[in-house]
Order: C-alpha cells, then structure tokens, then sequence
C-alpha cells in the first residue's frame, strides 16, 4: 500500500469520525421531534403542512405492529406506482429518446430493488430509462426507501430506551421528518457540490460529439467520417447525490459512479464517498443520546469502524500488487508518474488501484452498491472481500438505519452469549433478554444466510440458474453468489456478467424483498417485546457493554456467525480465484 493511499484512507477516515457526533446530534433531534435552530423555522411549516395533506396526526403513536403495518403497507403502495411508471414509461412525458416501457419480470426486479432501498439494475439507466422514470420513480424511492431505513431504526431504539410502555413512535411523523430534515438538505448540499466538480444536471436532449481519439489523432469510421458517441443527459447530480446519502446506489448511468458524467474528478470520487457512510456512522451518536449514553454508542461506532478498517486494509494491498499472474506477465505494477500501478483492470486512470478498493470496500460495507470500477475484475483476495463484507449481514457501518438495527441483532447475540459465560441472565441496557427476545433475534439473523444458500443452489445447479452466468470456473460460481448476497443484503452492486433471465428477475427480487422485510418484522418484534419491559438497576455484575473487551466480544461473534455460514462458498468462489492465479 502506497504513501499516497494511506494518507487518502486515514483522511478520509478521519472526516467520517469527526462529523459523526455532529451529525448525530442534528439526527437525533430531528428523529426525537426537538427544535433545530434555524431550521424548524424554515421547514417547520412544510413539515406541518405534510401532517395536513397526508392527514397525519403526529402526537399518535403506535405499537410495533401499528408500526410494521405502516412500513408494509407504504412499501407495498410505493411499489405499485414505481411498476406503473416503468411499465407505463412510453406513454409518459420528459422521454427525450422515446424509450419503451420495461418488460414485467425487469420492471418488477427494478421497483422491488429501488424500494427495498438495494438499487440492483438489470438494465442500462441511458439507454433504457426516460427522465421521468429517473425522477418520479427512482429518485424518489432513494429519498423515501432511505427515511424507512432510519425510521425502523428509531423505532427499533426507542424499543431499547422506553420503560412502561407498548408505543414506538409514529412512522409516518418519522418518514415526514427524515425525509423532510436530513435527507433532502444533505442531498441538496451534495448536489451542488458534486455539480461543482462537472456532474451532470440538465433536461436537455442527449448529445452527440466527436470522440478524444476522433479530435487528437484524426480517428474515423468505416466510412471515413470521424467516430462521434452520443451522452444521454439529464438530472443526473441530483440523483447520484441521494443515491449515496441514503445508500441507495443505484447509478444513472449503467457503469455507475466510474462514468465522468457522475464521478468526474477525484473530488467528487471523495465526496461521493464521504455521502455514503455519514448517515450510517452518524446514526451510532444518534444511538447513544437516544438511550441515554453516548459510550454505548460510541461502542457501536468502533466495532463498525474496526471490521471496515481491516477490510480496507485487506482489499487496497490485493489490488495494489495483482495477481501472480499478472504480477510474472512482465506488466508493470509499481506506482510512478506514468501510471497508478496496481490492478488497473476494469479501473478509471483518474482513479487508481487504491481509491478504487477502497471504494469497494466501502460500497460493500454500507448497502450502498454503486461502483466506480469493476467489482467482477478485482483480484480473488479483493472480491472474497467484498463478499465478506455483505454476508456479515452489511453492518460496518451497513445501510442507513439498517446497519444500525442489523448492529443491534448481533449486539443481543452477544449479549446472550457473555450472558451464559458468566452465568447471568443476559441484560442489554437494563432490559432483560429472554427466550422471546433471542428467537426473534436469530430470525432476523438466520434469515438472509438461509435464504442467500438456497437461492444460491438454484442458481449454480439449475440449468435456468445458469443460464444467467457468463463465466466459468470459481469466478462464474463468484458471480452467482455475489448477486443473491447482494440482493439479500439490499446491497445493489454485482460481479458484472451476472444476466437478467425470468429466474433471476422473479428470485432476485423476491430476495430483495425478504432481505429487507424480513430482519425488519423480526428487530421491530424485537423492540416490541423490550420496550414493555422495565429497566434493571446497574450492578456490581451487570456486563459493561462500553468497554473494548465487549467490542471485540461483537466483532467475534459478527465474523463467526458469517464464517460458519459462508466459509465454503468463499473458497469455492473468491478464494479458488486468487489461489487460481487469474490474471486479474
């Protein structure tokens, strides 16, 4: 690992870590309904006036089930009318290329995959999607499937923090407020910065213009004219800055943030980064003032910020010195003035070896799964990575709001399991964990491993499963896997190659949907059976959940659960890669 990309990952570290308690603190009276200087003067009245419109009364609160229903029942209403939109796409208007509406099996893969906040795409957005469909449909579920993900996770703490009562909150008054006061203001700060740096925002029709090749070396076409391409424009700033706000990832463009028109310039390479992961660690300080400790929260932040930081520091060398194949191809690999050295398959120049692992270890990390390289062309250690990083379950520091509850499910395995070694009942801040509290816990767990293992075995021995893998080998079984640990993680990003048939569609999809809906039944379940329980007074024996030893006790427990369910997909997949010599 270079000087240089040392120096890029501890800043870009040491930001994360600085705003996250400022950034906390402003979530934290936003979810909580406290007055925000300057701000609930402005947007007060809209926020009011929302209540009006959507006939919102939000003093009334509800139990986990009122709860639930309304996450159901919204994601069921939002999916109905992002099908319509992309099926009905052709007869709509802001269709520049007059393209066709999607056919029924992508149509429904794409709404479940943008409500579910995962953003899978099995199709090109530039050569597929009209401006309308890019706004009204998905721009609006990246706000919206985000401020679910926040939402259950308040409601989740509360069930932590609340003694002598059955309520949660009211998730309506949540989804108007999170949407509302975080979302938007940090989306449009992002956008204009990113617009800054020359990503795209227009309703102009596509462009054609001559290519580099054309102008600087006389390049032409078979017919002699020289070779032009054609740029599908649109608003594209407004939608990659939500995109990586509320993890969504989902790109405008079908190569995602390596496009220049999303990601033009190392700058915005960096603050597109830096939108991914505030939300989520932010969320660990909103925790702490909710439950009453900020050590609590920090505790949580370290855990995420130490299984991130190894994963980083694991993919960036891999990807720095290749394979051994490439390494003995006589391809120069050191870093010097004419190249970035390094694995430059599938990579921006203007990027780098180095920036771009750290990426994929970041998308992977949060359940954002937007891209600005390859993922399919990372050296076998860098992907198996990657992979590691999703079947933990996508909790360092994991999407917004998900990665926080998801924390919270092994959190209480953790406790159970400190519990029973030193002979006490398990407690996690006060409340007792019983036989109720840890069944439904190891369901949403349980679930996803279980559900990504079958869905997996269709995949690989299925001729109708096979049929959508384009590689053979370990890195064609990589790519299966990659994709249903992505979509049952709501991740979004994919070993390219991975095609779209009618199986895929219909199973990604209804992978997606358990891997969100599911966990989210079980933790909501979860807070319902704590939050009616009373607090116990802190003992000479209660376990400290602040100190480093607990920290590593989670850490431990978040790598074995994934080892013990995934070990031997890893090595038939990534590992089998990287032993393999492949050139990448």
């Amino acid at each position: 690992m270079s000087g240089n990309d040392v120096a890029q990952i501890v800043v870009f570290l040491a930001v994360v870590a600085a705003l996250t308690p400022l950034l906390g603190t402003y979530l934290y009276r936003v979810i909580e309904r406290r007055h925000i200087p300057g701000v609930s003067r402005v947007l007060g009245p809209v926020e009011r006036g929302a209540y009006r419109l959507l006939r919102i009364d939000p003093d009334t609160e509800q139990c986990w089930k009122g709860y639930a229903g309304a996450v159901l029942g919204f994601s069921a209403a939002s999916f109905a009318v992002l099908y319509a939109i992309l099926r009905l796409q052709g007869h709509l208007p802001l269709n520049p290329a007059d393209y066709r509406g999607m056919s029924w099996d992508v149509a429904f893969n794409t709404a479940i995959s943008f409500v579910t906040n995962t953003n899978w795409q099995f199709y090109a957005g530039e050569s597929t999607l009209s401006y309308l469909s890019q706004m009204a449909g998905l721009a609006v579920q990246n706000f919206v499937s985000a401020a679910v993900g926040i939402a259950v996770m308040a409601a989740v703490v509360r069930g932590f923090a609340r003694r002598g009562t059955d309520m949660l909150g009211n998730f309506w008054t949540d989804l108007v407020r999170i949407t509302l006061y975080a979302l938007v203001p940090l989306a449009v700060v992002v956008g204009i910065a990113l617009g800054s740096q020359g990503v795209i925002q227009t309703f102009d029709d596509p462009v054609t213009y001559q290519t580099y090749e054309a102008r600087t070396l006389g390049t032409t076409g078979g017919d002699g004219t020289p070779v032009t391409q054609s740029l599908y424009r649109g608003p594209v700033a407004s939608q990659i800055a939500i995109k990586h706000a509320g993890t969504n990832g989902g790109g405008y463009y079908n190569a995602n943030s390596a496009v220049p028109a999303e990601n033009p310039s190392p700058v915005s390479n960096y603050l597109e980064l830096w939108a991914q992961v505030l939300i989520a660690f932010a969320l660990t300080s909103t925790f702490g003032l909710m439950v009453g400790s900020r050590r609590q929260g920090w505790a949580l932040f370290a855990a995420m910020m130490a299984i991130l930081v190894v994963a980083i520091a694991i993919a960036v060398p891999f990807e720095n010195r290749g394979s051994e194949v490439l390494q003995s191809s006589g391809v120069e690999l050191q870093a010097g003035d004419g190249q970035s050295g390094g694995n430059m398959s599938d990579k921006e120049v203007r990027f780098g070896s180095g920036p771009t692992a750290l990426w994929a270890a970041v998308t992977t990390g949060t359940s954002t799964g937007s891209v600005d390289g390859g993922h399919d062309a990372l050296t076998g250690g860098a992907g198996a990575v990657t992979l590691a990083l999703m079947t933990i379950g996508e909790v360092a520091p994991g999407g917004v709001g998900s990665g926080l509850y998801g924390m919270l499910l092994f959190v209480v395995v953790a406790v159970f399991i400190a519990g029973l070694m030193v002979g006490r009942t398990p407690e996690y801040l006060g409340k007792k964990i019983g036989a109720r509290e840890i069944k439904l816990t190891m369901i949403g767990v349980l679930v996803m491993p279980i559900g990504l293992l079958a869905m997996l075995a269709v995949a690989v021995t299925t001729g109708a499963g096979t049929a959508s893998i384009f590689n053979t080998g370990p890195q064609g079984f990589s790519e299966a896997f990659y994709a249903y640990a992505s979509q049952w993680n709501n991740n979004g990003s994919a070993f390219a190659g991975y095609g779209a048939t009618e199986l895929s569609t219909t199973l990604g999809g209804v992978a997606m949907a358990l891997g969100r809906f599911a966990p989210i039944l079980a933790v909501l379940a979860l807070a319902g059976a704590l939050v009616r329980r009373p607090v116990a007074p802190f003992s000479a024996g209660t376990l400290r959940t602040t100190t480093p030893t607990f920290v590593v006790t989670l850490i431990f427990v978040i790598v074995l659960v994934a080892a013990l369910n995934f070990i031997p997909a890893l090595a038939l997949g990534p590992v089998a890669t990287e032993l393999s010599g492949r050139p990448f």
